[in-house]
């Protein structure tokens, strides 16, 4: 059962993320750069948080690697390669995700956090982080966009529940 949330989760994940990336690449370059007063100040700083998060978190639930990286770091300055970038991060959960259907979520992840600090928690809030994480950041950017007057996308997660099962009943 947590097998095919987790699935669900992770193949959402991948579809909001394109969704709004198809909506942020239509933007100008002025407005991808501006301080939108976010958190991470603008939407490409914004996402660029969103792709060390990404990081992160699949490298120590992955491969049992911790990064020492800070949260604000940019990775990729170009938008393309940034954006080709989160597009392939996304995809890894389900790939990870599909590759063990019989993994145990009961445990704990034990990991480094980014201070070098030691840190657990429970396997399944962990992938739960990771998915709510990115849902609240590009809740902020899509806030942001809606301040700069532009349009966004539907992003939630009922939106691509009901179009995935549409696909499935038109095969």
């Amino acid at each position: 059962m947590m097998q095919a949330y987790f699935e669900s989760l992770a193949r959402y994940h991948v579809w909001a993320t394109a969704k709004l990336l198809e909506q942020i690449a239509a933007i100008s370059e002025e407005d991808y750069r501006r301080d939108c007063r976010l958190f991470f100040h603008s939407i490409h700083g914004t996402l660029n948080h969103m792709l060390v998060g990404e990081r992160h978190w699949h490298s120590r639930i992955a491969e049992g690697i911790s990064l020492k990286m800070a949260l604000d770091t940019e990775l990729e300055s170009r938008r393309d390669v940034l954006a080709s970038a989160l597009t392939d991060a996304s995809r890894r959960w389900d790939q990870w995700l599909s590759s063990n259907p019989q993994r145990d979520y009961s445990g704990n992840l034990h990991y480094t956090r980014a201070t070098g600090a030691p840190a657990e928690a429970p396997l399944t809030a962990v992938l739960g982080h990771v998915f709510n994480h990115a849902t609240h950041h590009r809740g902020q950017i899509t806030a942001a966009l809606t301040a700069m007057g532009y349009a966004c996308p539907e992003l939630d997660f009922i939106y691509w529940a009901v179009a995935k099962q549409q696909a499935e009943m038109n095969k």
